[in-house]
């Protein structure tokens, strides 16, 4: 059987529906070898798993996914996600850029519901914040409120009716520049990763190419060619696109933990099959930087699952 991995999952400490804790509990389940939590502007779930013990099957790596403002060459708005893997979880500058980016998030809250009162909503941000539990309220959780309260078919049909960036109540947000999400993840002794570049909806491979390009210039590492929905030859291009920049390759499934959702941790909509060696390669380069120190979020190698 083959090992499989997933370097982008997401828990209660942003927009996922699981712990940090049940989420490494699924990852064991699910017979994951390696696994990393990547929440957004957070490392809040990293850190709880830090502070129990991590099953020896498992090798678990930092991470985060930062929501940064598009470079300046993609000539648009909206938020542009970038991965970092393996930074020290108590470096001061990006623990206060994380802190920010959430506060921003949070403070706009209000004006969302605020708008979907306009509306016609019968919503309150006490009774979203009260649906949401304990996690880091924003969009999804006002989304799944809304579902749950019968007002649409699915949590898509929110986002293009409702709340997606061309909706009546969205609500822009101040985000952190792409080149300082980079060089903050790298500062912390992490790599930083473009994520879901698909999502982006470029015109081809070489419109990527010289974006890609763009951002190894700030210190890009790696890009995210495994993903769920990605087809092999999706998968192919882009590994194509990273080789021809001499960038790592990752993958993930992108699980929140939502059952409304035909995405599984590991399987991704059951294409996804994101090779374990991929992680020995990055934590190898992980090991070599000479910014990463030891306190940083990778788990010893002797405790890595046995071949």
């Amino acid at each position: 059987m083959k090992r499989r991995i997933d370097l982008h999952v997401h828990s209660t400490a942003s927009d996922g529906l699981l712990t940090p804790a049940a989420v490494v509990q699924m990852a064991v389940d699910t017979g994951l070898s390696a696994l990393s939590i990547t929440d957004h502007d957070s490392m809040e779930g990293v850190k709880a798993v830090f502070k129990t013990r991590i099953p020896d099957s498992l090798a678990f790596v930092s991470g985060v996914e930062i929501s940064a403002a598009p470079p300046l060459s993609l000539n648009r708005s909206g938020s542009f996600h970038v991965l970092g893997y393996g930074m020290d979880v108590s470096h001061p500058e990006l623990n206060q850029a994380l802190d920010a980016q959430r506060s921003a998030r949070k403070n706009r809250n209000p004006l969302i519901v605020e708008k979907l009162q306009g509306l016609g909503f019968d919503i309150s941000l006490e009774a979203v914040c009260e649906h949401a539990g304990d996690a880091q309220v924003g969009r999804p959780h006002i989304a799944r409120f809304m579902l749950e309260n019968g007002w649409a078919e699915s949590m898509d049909e929110i986002f293009d009716r409702y709340l997606g960036k061309n909706g009546p109540a969205y609500v822009d947000k101040t985000r952190i520049p792409c080149a300082d999400a980079i060089r903050l993840i790298r500062s912390a002794g992490g790599i930083a990763v473009l994520a879901h570049p698909l999502l982006l909806e470029l015109e081809g491979p070489e419109a990527l190419s010289a974006l890609v390009g763009d951002l190894k210039a700030m210190g890009l590492g790696g890009i995210e060619a495994f993903y769920s929905g990605h087809s092999a030859q999706e998968t192919d291009m882009l590994r194509q696109v990273a080789r021809d920049h001499d960038l790592l390759v990752t993958g993930g499934s992108d699980y929140h933990g939502s059952s409304d959702s035909p995405i599984r941790m590991g399987l991704g909509d059951g294409r996804l099959q994101v090779p374990y060696a991929l992680f020995e390669v990055l934590q190898d380069h992980l090991q070599n930087r000479p910014e990463h120190r030891a306190s940083s979020g990778l788990k010893p190698i002797c405790a890595h699952a046995a071949v």
